[in-house]
């Protein structure tokens, strides 16, 4: 497990690395309206790919979780929802850049990032492939390949002195490569043949991945999947919109201000990801139906050991931004520090939230915690609403801080009261000989 966990850990640790370093590149070569204008573009089309793919790649972690082979059937009726979802939405993000056509520039910057609304939904699913057959170091590969893609590209960007449109072409190429290699990672998986984690694997393909008869109902696929959806987008509002706004109301360059310390947000955020939605989620909805006491040491254990690195983060963040971000990004960038530092106070409830919410998930409060989620969002909303016209970007790092905070207590209420219930929470001692008693099983 710990070998497992470390080297998604690692893997994330370079996406952060290249994450940041494309930011670092774009920053010092691109002015800062370009700049602001590029990401908050790209802010726009992440909030598109939670939509693309319609809530599937987590849906495939449930219904396999819960079903084994038999929901091989769920395969080809759910690829073609979000083939087709991806193509209606990459079409809408075309006509939003032929709205810019008197301005050539901003017409093809956004034309050329529309690509990556398919490169992340393809992502998506391919990833969750590779978590449902356990092979993490694929998965850690198919990460980390884009984010090195991005490096290579901006840092063409800046050696050579090119434009915003060359860099949002160059991000094209990528997004064109990295769906062809995860049709390439999921080829097996489409044919309903591959083996699964934690499940016996079939003598010959149980129900062939084409087969529509067997397939859900085009009602109960979608039931199933747009919980999924909706908790994807309150997620992403969290991280994207408030730079959309601030560059909407204070322009480019003040957007820029938040984009940075964002970047570096996104980047920490990738903690609790990496733990529970790349290696926990799936093995969760199993032990939900099967091992209450897995379940309560996640709970216990799990979410209190989140919030504990949540704050640790939050100091270095706060701490560290002060003389890295001017550092880094450069003297255009020093108002952006004390932006990154009340920004930092939302890592421990973000931190300690996707514990709760994976427990949610699986524990069939999927409902609940997309209500919640989306109570978080609109307390966001209307918190951006009145900051950012009155306090800048300043208010919109505030305003973000209050929506986690009231997203966190939410979620840790509905999974005491929802998961928890009268059980008795597992001790220390508890986990010790579970470890323990799991430590042969690995080996």
């Amino acid at each position: 497990m710990l070998a497992q966990v470390g080297l998604l850990g690692l893997s994330q640790a370079g996406v952060t690395v290249a994450a940041f370093g494309s930011q670092v590149l774009l920053a010092r070569t691109l002015t800062r309206e370009d700049f602001g204008s590029f990401t908050a573009v790209l802010a726009v089309v992440s909030l598109t790919a939670p939509v693309a793919v319609f809530g599937v790649s987590e849906l495939w972690l449930q219904v396999f979780g819960q079903e084994g082979a038999r929901a091989y059937r769920w395969v080809g009726p759910s690829l073609r929802l979000a083939g087709a979802v991806c193509a209606a939405l990459l079409l809408g993000v075309l006509a939003w850049s032929a709205a810019e056509l008197p301005d050539t520039t901003a017409a093809a910057v956004r034309a050329l990032l529309a690509t990556v609304v398919v490169a992340q939904a393809a992502l998506a699913l391919a990833g969750s492939v590779r978590q449902l057959r356990g092979d993490y170091r694929g998965l850690s590969a198919l990460q980390l390949a884009p984010h090195l893609g991005r490096v290579l590209v901006t840092g063409a960007v800046w050696a050579a002195g090119l434009s915003v449109v060359a860099a949002a072409a160059g991000y094209a190429v990528v997004a064109v490569a990295t769906v062809a290699a995860c049709l390439l990672a999921s080829r097996e998986f489409r044919r309903g043949a591959m083996p699964l984690e934690g499940h016996p694997a079939p003598a010959a393909p149980a129900v062939p991945a084409g087969d529509v008869d067997a397939g859900p109902r085009p009602g109960e696929l979608l039931g199933a999947a747009t919980p999924y959806v909706l908790g994807n987008v309150c997620y992403l509002l969290g991280i994207h919109f408030g730079t959309v706004l601030a560059a909407e109301l204070l322009g480019g360059a003040e957007a820029a201000l938040l984009a940075v310390p964002m970047a570096v947000l996104t980047a920490v955020y990738l903690v609790p990801r990496v733990v529970y939605q790349q290696y926990l989620l799936g093995k969760l909805h199993r032990w939900a139906g099967s091992d209450a006491e897995a379940v309560l040491l996640a709970y216990r254990w799990g979410s209190a050991g989140m919030v504990a690195l949540g704050a640790v983060v939050a100091a270095a963040v706060a701490v560290g931004g002060l003389v890295a971000l001017p550092l880094v990004f450069g003297p255009a960038y020093r108002d952006a520090a004390p932006v990154l530092a009340v920004l930092a106070l939302a890592v421990p409830f973000r931190f300690g939230g996707a514990a709760v919410a994976a427990l949610l998930t699986s524990g069939g409060l999927l409902r609940r915690k997309v209500v919640y989620q989306a109570v978080g969002a609109l307390v966001l909303l209307a918190a951006l609403a009145v900051a950012v016209p009155a306090w800048g970007v300043r208010g919109a790092a505030g305003a973000t801080v209050l929506a986690e905070a009231v997203l966190c207590c939410l979620l840790w209420v509905a999974a005491r009261r929802g998961v928890v219930g009268d059980a008795p929470l597992p001790t220390w001692r508890d986990l010790r000989r579970r470890l323990s008693r799991e430590a042969p099983r690995a080996s």
